[in-house]
């Protein structure tokens, strides 16, 4: 089935570049090109794409304002286009309902460009596995304060000393629902891979900061872990773990070509599961692929505790369907109520001691 593609940039070296990358294979089809957001509503209408590719920064209309008629006239998959200058703003288009993003094609090294060009196919031909409606439902939870209730009681007791969380393709929103929750005094530190290139995890946990009570910043090498605070593995790298006498600290280990995805969530949860074992917690959110799968396993094996979101609420359901596939979950749990279950499952020791 051909994927049709409408790519909307007022640079022509973006357009012609993009367009060439796509029609390397034959499942897409560019039906049309657009300059601006004005001539990007007038070809929606009349071409109707599958799915958009949009710039922020255009003449007559810019991205924000043809993306918010979008959602509103006709919702479609749209990826943005940043370069990692505008990597403040791509998280605004991800909360007016774009996608995902892809890092903006330059005349620089072909290595660069050969990077952009795998990660532009792999996102649009994922599309047709994104549900627009639950990406909307999730939106809603954005702007709401109210603390989501424990999903209940888990199957035994553990002490929870680190939480290990992979998310992709409509993550960030994901983890905002998530993160924002997580009270001041959350006991456990968390380590976080969400697929997203080199430039933009920074930003991103920067703004998970100020949204949260728990500290939330981008890892750096041989950082010390720390309850209440979350560690975003940056783009382009792998995040471990490695013990130092009674300190844990991040290791961070440069992603390479051949990697299928970086950062990897296979990667952090394995050395998660080597160094905590039954006191680690793995949580698989939406996301393309099966990046996980083989990381929450890890963390079950060992007797830790696993949590996938469900399909109703997933954007993409790709990576943990995968990882309910392979026996590797827990529980299954909506968006909604991951929240209140990893705080149950953190705090639950000192509340029983209490008790």
């Amino acid at each position: 089935m051909i994927t049709r593609v409408l790519i909307v940039d007022d640079s022509a070296y973006t357009r012609q570049m993009m367009k060439k990358m796509l029609e390397k294979d034959p499942v897409f089809e560019v039906v049309g090109i657009a300059v601006d957001g004005r001539d990007a509503m007038a070809k929606t209408l009349r071409l109707k794409p599958d799915i958009i590719t949009l710039d922020f920064e255009m003449p007559e209309m810019d991205g924000f304002s043809f993306l918010r008629w979008l959602m509103k006239e006709r919702p479609t998959p749209v990826i943005m286009v940043s370069s990692h200058n505008d990597s403040r703003t791509v998280f605004k288009a991800l909360e007016l309902g774009a996608v995902d993003f892809i890092a903006k094609p330059t005349s620089r090294a072909s290595v660069e460009l050969h990077n952009i060009e795998k990660d532009l196919l792999r996102k649009v031909g994922g599309i047709k596995l994104i549900r627009m409606d639950k990406l909307s439902r999730n939106l809603e939870l954005l702007d709401k304060e109210d603390q989501f209730q424990p999903a209940g009681e888990a199957t035994a007791v553990r002490d929870i000393r680190v939480v290990a969380v992979g998310s992709s393709t409509g993550g960030p929103a994901a983890l905002q629902i998530v993160l924002t929750r997580l009270p001041a005094d959350f006991a456990a530190a968390v380590v976080i891979s969400q697929h997203m290139p080199k430039g933009f995890t920074g930003p991103l946990s920067e703004r998970l900061d100020k949204l949260s009570q728990v500290r939330v910043k981008e890892a750096a090498d041989l950082d010390e872990l720390q309850p209440g605070t979350v560690y975003i593995c940056p783009g382009g790298s792998h995040l471990g773990l490695k013990k130092r006498g009674d300190k844990t600290l991040i290791v961070l280990k440069d992603g390479k070509l051949s990697d299928k995805y970086i950062p990897s969530v296979d990667y952090m949860m394995k050395s998660v599961a080597d160094t905590f074992g039954p006191d680690s917690l793995g949580v698989i959110l939406t996301g393309m692929g099966n990046d996980g799968r083989s990381g929450m396993l890890e963390i079950k094996t060992k007797g830790g505790y696993t949590i996938a979101e469900s399909e109703d609420t997933a954007v993409v359901f790709g990576m943990p369907a995968e990882a309910i596939k392979a026996d590797a979950v827990d529980r299954i749990l909506p968006i909604s109520a991951i929240p209140g279950e990893v705080i149950r499952a953190v705090n639950y020791k000192d509340k029983r001691e209490k008790s």
